[in-house]
């Protein structure tokens, strides 16, 4: 959306719409859908003129949060507990795929690859397939503003991972979907496929994302609870 100056609140840019039959969230006879803005990131796609990245939620004509508006339940369950200063470090392991045969990066046509052990933070033509997507990706989250901490090559050819906070409550979730966003846009540039697939060829290893929470003590020291490990196959 085009703006007729620079914003840097989100609460001042105007709500936007669109037609919420077309994604199946909305039936055909009242498909308006209104995107609430939540917070806002740097454009890395168009830098420079105060382009924007703006992470938004979904609501009916009457304000209601539409069915897949996840984020507004988890925003108000954050806020009951901001005094707790609630930390989260998540970690997001993904694999790239071929567009035309739908294999990973770095596998052998019709076979698979050799047993793990070298791809693990590897390096090398042989051992790393991908990394130029994943600096790019990492260099892009860092201009947007996403506190991204770190990237490393799993344990399958092709399989990376990249690490978001320790941040506040609902700013974890909105920095990892936006992080997601930034690279869907560089692997359709980049012509590969982006696969959060926990098993995106039957025998491999499965592709989780992981949360640490940390709560602020008395003290202003941070305790990790280490049984709140929370992992996921991601769907």
């Amino acid at each position: 959306k085009t703006l007729s100056g620079p914003v840097s609140d989100p609460a001042k840019l105007p709500r936007w719409n669109y037609d919420g039959s077309s994604t199946g969230q909305a039936a055909g006879e009242d498909s308006e859908v209104i995107l609430y803005p939540q917070v806002i990131f740097r454009d890395p796609f168009r830098r420079g003129n105060h382009h924007l990245l703006v992470m938004c939620d979904a609501y009916t004509p009457a304000g209601d949060p539409i069915p897949t508006n996840k984020r507004h339940a988890a925003a108000n369950i954050f806020g009951q507990i901001e005094a707790e200063e609630p930390l989260f470090g998540i970690e997001q392991e993904y694999t790239l795929l071929w567009k035309d045969s739908n294999r990973p990066l770095g596998w052998p046509l019709g076979g698979y690859p050799g047993p793990q052990g070298p791809y693990y933070c590897g390096i090398g033509a042989d051992k790393a397939f991908g990394r130029e997507i994943v600096d790019a990706h990492y260099n892009a989250c860092l201009y947007a503003g996403v506190n991204i901490s770190g990237i490393n090559a799993e344990v399958m050819p092709g399989q990376w991972e990249f690490q978001i906070g320790p941040s506040p409550g609902i700013s974890a979730a909105d920095e990892l979907w936006v992080a997601r966003y930034i690279l869907e846009r560089i692997t359709e540039m980049a012509g590969v496929v982006l696969s959060l697939d926990p098993k995106p060829i039957p025998v491999t290893n499965i592709v989780k994302i992981r949360a640490l929470i940390f709560i602020e003590d008395e003290s202003r020291g941070f305790t990790l609870y280490p049984t709140n490990l929370i992992s996921l196959d991601v769907e």
